[in-house]
């Protein structure tokens, strides 16, 4: 039975959220929140609940030029999810891409979880309870190199840079950890809707695409000083400062979005490399270490987050007035992740990762990290050439880069009856 089949779509006040994306969201939410002045007698538990159940109903966009969870802002939570293909053949792996997009496309919007026959199986693990708010969920698929092996006739279709991810100095790549035929980058505000939206996903493709490997990220909580402050990593320093405008479209076109004429494959075009790295940072001996030789190995005041010697986190550190690195040291990772210069201008990437917290390992130390995810137009002029230059940083004696890989997320889908890879259905 097709998900549109055990389905149907939340109320038509949801629906409209849906087509308004998070702009309308947010502006209904604020009407509902003033439209009666008994607003204001509520409990403060009950202001809590009415607050909840607004972000509980955001909603983005599943279709659209782009795929979601790329340029949108960073949710909280978010599990990514590894895929290899056990689909006998091409046909039965377009279905299994074409169920993803479905099943996401209706998780997304909002969903009512609808009943059965009492002894039929629920159409829906219901652990979100009657309704699936879509609690600013995106799902965002993307593909690996492996796929465009024999398998399935796609190899003339594979994107140019598209490869397995190599293993750069100090990397300690565990093959379990590591690659895939497919990702899903799942995030959303909650945790239980982001492992309600993986286990929905599974339902959908049992018997055609297998769990390699995943893990669970989260966003440190915004702490201020102000909303535009980026959230901490795991090393207490904030995360994400330098990202490229993501609201000019100019710049997307020039770091992130393929583009027509590139010599990239037709289909790919609008789409955008996606690279996730699993990096382990050994807190404990992180911690171990003096302030000043924090900072300094990342350029930043740890507190305020900006650049050594400024006042704010969003100051340009102006290395042309510090040639020597008496201010900012030139092996800083800040300055050798963007050195700010015309030359490497068209060699940023987008950044949204998140922290990962996965207990302890054998040994009784904290296994804790970052999901480093990047996105970028070309993998080899961008994060490699980056990656290339952190080789020798100060930091690389405090983290291990474990897994991860090389992907690939194809343009957004048009509407309903459109999935995300459908170009390659033309190979």
């Amino acid at each position: 039975m097709s998900p549109v089949d055990r389905r149907r779509f939340i109320t038509r006040s949801i629906g409209a959220i849906g087509a308004g994306g998070v702009g309308a969201a947010v502006g209904a939410g604020f009407a509902a929140q003033t439209a009666t002045s008994s607003a204001a007698a509520l409990s403060p538990a009950a202001q809590a609940e009415q607050v909840n159940a607004q972000a509980l109903a955001l909603s983005l966009p599943f279709d659209g030029a782009h795929q979601s969870g790329i340029l949108t802002p960073r949710q909280n939570e978010a599990t990514f999810v590894a895929l290899d293909s056990v689909a006998p053949n091409r046909e039965v792996l377009f279905q299994a891409l074409e169920a993803l997009s479905m099943e996401a496309r209706l998780l997304t919007q909002g969903d009512t979880v609808g009943v059965q026959e009492i002894d039929d199986p629920p159409p829906d693990s219901g652990i979100l309870g009657p309704v699936d708010s879509p609690d600013s969920l995106s799902v965002t698929i993307a593909l690996g190199g492996s796929l465009f092996d024999g398998r399935y006739g796609l190899a003339s279709a594979r994107p140019r840079q598209l490869t397995a991810m190599p293993a750069f100095a100090n990397d300690q790549l565990d093959p379990a950890r590591t690659g895939g035929d497919v990702l899903l980058q799942i995030c959303a505000g909650q945790r239980d809707t982001v492992v309600h939206t993986f286990r929905e996903l599974m339902r959908a493709i049992d018997g055609r695409l297998a769990v390699r490997w995943t893990i669970d990220g989260f966003q440190s909580a915004q702490r201020g000083p102000s909303v535009k402050n980026n959230r901490r990593n795991l090393f207490a320093f904030r995360d994400g400062t330098s990202n490229p405008d993501v609201t000019d479209p100019a710049v997307m076109n020039q770091l992130i979005w393929v583009q027509r004429g590139s010599g990239e494959p037709a289909w790919a075009a609008g789409g955008t490399y996606l690279i996730v790295r699993t990096i382990r940072m050994h807190v404990e001996f992180w911690d171990r270490v003096g302030m000043l030789e924090q900072e300094q190995m990342i350029g930043r005041d740890r507190v305020t987050g900006a650049p050594l010697g400024g006042t704010n986190e969003f100051q340009d550190p102006d290395y042309g007035e510090d040639p020597l690195g008496k201010r900012i040291p030139l092996t800083a990772h800040i300055r050798l992740a963007n050195p700010r210069t015309t030359a490497t201008a068209d060699e940023r990437i987008l950044r949204r990762g998140y922290n990962y917290h996965r207990g302890v390992d054998e040994a009784g130390d904290l296994d804790q990290g970052l999901v480093f995810v990047a996105f970028n137009q070309d993998p080899v002029r961008q994060f490699a050439t980056i990656q290339t230059r952190l080789e020798s940083e100060p930091m690389i004696d405090y983290i291990t880069p474990l897994g991860g890989g090389y992907f690939f997320a194809p343009r957004g889908t048009t509407g309903p009856g459109d999935w995300v890879g459908s170009g390659l259905a033309s190979v």
